[in-house]
């Protein structure tokens, strides 16, 4: 389909769900306006606006459905009528051709399929806008999964994310909340993961990455990555058979502990962000599975590693102690961490913050701390931030999309989690063991190698720095003698001005006694106008 082609189709499905809708009319260009105008004549649409979006995004396609699920995560820029209409997009996309997909995989490894495998289901297990999967078997026994990158895809992205760019400027010019959404660099941001998502070999190094942190820890089980299998459009990994987490029936059935199970989905995300600083960011009900072993010490399965999360340590330490203080109420201590941090501008009044936070947090904090959503707390805390012009990173946007994903799935499972109770202790724990002595060390150990890098130049580094100080005070020490050399000049410049002036009083005084009508003018002055023209002259004198 050609791009005007597409223009066309997206303008007819706009009009069909009365997308204009959305923005007030006279914000609309009048190049766009006047031909709208018969449309308002026709009567409202049935559905709900957030209704007529999601139907809007599914006949648009594959990235745009991708791209609405994107959105439903960011509830810090649209309100929640939309975005509980968006979380129900699916990713229900026809397949591609099997022919297509065997001939996509023995491109990419090179050998037919029946050599690749000792089985191969050409029946994809489920397919999905960026890729689809199959089942199959290794010629040594193993049960995997193949995923395979759609065909032609990344021309569809190109096109669709340019058409979306092009929208966004629009959205942004002409509507009365572009700013505040900032639907360009929503855009943009969407284009760097949709793209990051096409490429399989970084989704398996996340998954390889993400295995080795939790082997053997009994708490969340990630499926073994087969590299012989895998390139950049082919991801091979173990074929895994547990309970979908949103299965509470099948969980039951089998007498898994659920409050052990809800409060071990919350420690598995905090360990990934406080230790590892390395946490899947798209755990989604989809992604997540329950082992059917140890129903009573239950088990996660977690899939599909392809959008990831990272905080620096400098994100780490302010987030911990931000959570802290907000759960304590010590609002002054969350506005000052975030003007130490630099998420806010330094110049922010850290009164009027804290007066923000407070009205927002205290409401919420009202209820028993086993009803307050974490997740909310920290969507509340960003928003006021907003205000202040804070830029929230990427990272932290994706970790409050997480935590409210974690959050809605533990109270799904089971309703009393008290999350709180659980990422308290562990938030504690943390940054005792990050300053203890021992953590210190250990940091200390692991930056050895870099220190012991940099110490051969240190030397040259004192002896450079000693060499700057000394020049420095050379320096000084010039400009102190030209600004005493100044000062004498100008002391000297006083002085001869004053006997340049008492020269010209005593001239004066010699032609007045010179002149004999003057001399008597003078004389029959009275003592006051002296007195006058005495001071004058000490002051001219003085000047």
């Amino acid at each position: 389909m050609s791009r005007i082609q597409r223009i066309i189709k997206i303008a007819s499905i706009a009009l069909r769900y009365r997308l204009d809708t959305f923005f007030k009319h006279d914000a609309i260009p009048a190049a766009i306006r006047i031909p709208l105008l018969p449309l308002r004549l026709l009567p409202a649409p049935k559905q709900s606006r957030g209704e007529r979006l999601r139907l809007a995004l599914i006949a648009l396609g594959p990235i745009f459905i991708k791209f609405g699920q994107m959105l439903s995560t960011r509830r810090d820029l649209l309100a929640d009528d939309l975005i509980d209409e968006l979380a129900k997009l699916q990713d229900q996309v026809p397949p591609f051709s099997e022919q297509q997909a065997i001939a996509i995989i023995e491109q990419a490894l090179g050998q037919p399929v029946a050599e690749l495998f000792a089985s191969f289901d050409s029946r994809p297990l489920a397919s999905a806008s960026i890729a689809q999967v199959h089942t199959a078997t290794l010629p040594s026994g193993e049960e995997v999964v193949v995923k395979v990158v759609r065909p032609g895809i990344d021309k569809i992205i190109k096109q669709d994310t340019r058409l979306m760019l092009g929208l966004a400027k629009l959205i942004q010019k002409y509507s009365t909340d572009g700013r505040r959404l900032r639907p360009v660099e929503v855009v943009e941001d969407y284009q760097h993961t949709i793209f990051d998502e096409l490429d399989l070999q970084r989704e398996a190094a996340n998954t390889s990455q993400l295995r080795r942190n939790f082997l053997n820890s009994g708490k969340l089980y990630v499926p073994e990555v087969y590299w012989d299998y895998t390139r950049n459009n082919i991801l091979t990994m173990e074929r895994i058979h547990g309970i979908p987490v949103t299965d509470v029936a099948a969980l039951k059935a089998q007498s898994t502990n659920l409050k052990v199970l809800a409060e071990r989905g919350v420690e598995i995300f905090f360990t990934q962000v406080f230790r590892d600083s390395f946490f899947h960011a798209d755990m989604h009900p989809g992604n997540v599975f329950v082992s059917r072993k140890h129903p009573q010490q239950p088990e996660y399965i977690g899939i599909d590693c392809a959008i990831i999360g990272s905080l620096n340590d400098f994100d780490q330490y302010y987030l911990a102690r931000n959570l802290l203080a907000i759960f304590q109420r010590d609002y002054r201590s969350v506005a000052k961490l975030h003007v130490e941090c630099g998420w806010v501008p330094p110049e922010t009044r850290v009164n009027d913050f804290e007066a923000a936070i407070r009205s927002v947090c205290e409401p919420i904090f009202e209820k028993p701390l086993g009803e307050i959503s974490f997740g909310q707390v920290l969507l509340n805390l960003f928003r006021t931030a907003r205000r202040f012009d804070m830029e929230v990173q990427p990272s932290l946007v994706l970790l409050q999309k997480t935590m409210l994903n974690i959050e809605g799935l533990g109270r799904e499972l089971y309703p009393e989690l008290d999350l709180w109770a659980t990422a308290k202790p562990f938030l504690e724990q943390w940054l005792k063991d990050r300053y203890s002595p021992g953590g210190l060390f250990k940091r200390l150990r692991q930056d050895w190698p870099d220190l012991i890098e940099q110490l051969p130049k240190v030397p040259q580094a004192l002896l450079s720095g000693l060499e700057q100080s000394q020049q420095l005070t050379e320096l000084c020490q010039q400009q102190g003698q030209q600004l005493n050399a100044l000062q004498l000049q100008l002391k000297q410049q006083r002085r001869n001005k004053r006997l340049g002036n008492a020269a010209l009083i005593l001239l004066a005084a010699a032609a007045v006694t010179a002149s004999p009508s003057l001399s008597q003018h003078m004389q029959a002055m009275p003592p006051s106008s002296w007195l006058l023209l005495f001071v004058g002259a000490l002051l001219w004198l003085r000047h």
